[in-house]
């Protein structure tokens, strides 16, 4: 049940766009191995000007910060996997690997509340947060 939400400094195409959300998705569904309906990514397009960037980028227009809050429980290999993939699949995008940054944030499943006002701890997920 990982909820992302990626930003970006430059204006994309309504395709390009949806692509972006999806190359993320997929990465979390390759490396998290959440289910492919657990979706829950949105994207924020800003001003160039209300986004700074790390001005050792080149190309500050591709900067793009991705945040993920998800359950805690996944070991270092797949969130390494995850990052890995990102950066992957957002590559065929122009997005240079050192313009993305990644910030996972962990929650424990009984601080999250899905499903009816049920806390995540109590409801059976249909997937392992342990991989």
């Amino acid at each position: 049940m990982p909820s992302v939400l990626i930003e970006v400094r430059r204006r994309y195409t309504t395709e390009e766009e949806i692509g972006l959300m999806e190359a993320v998705h997929a990465a979390l569904r390759e490396a998290l191995k959440i289910l492919p309906g657990d979706k829950n990514v949105r994207l924020i397009v800003h001003e160039p000007h209300r986004f700074a960037f790390p001005p050792a980028r080149p190309q500050g227009e591709f900067y793009t910060h991705i945040s993920i809050d998800l359950f805690a429980g996944r070991s270092l290999d797949a969130k390494r996997n995850l990052y890995r993939a990102i950066v992957n699949n957002l590559a065929p995008f122009g997005i240079p690997a050192d313009h993305i940054k990644i910030l996972l944030r962990e929650i424990t499943p009984e601080n999250w509340d899905i499903r009816g006002g049920l806390p995540a701890s109590e409801v059976e997920l249909g997937f392992d947060i342990n991989v």
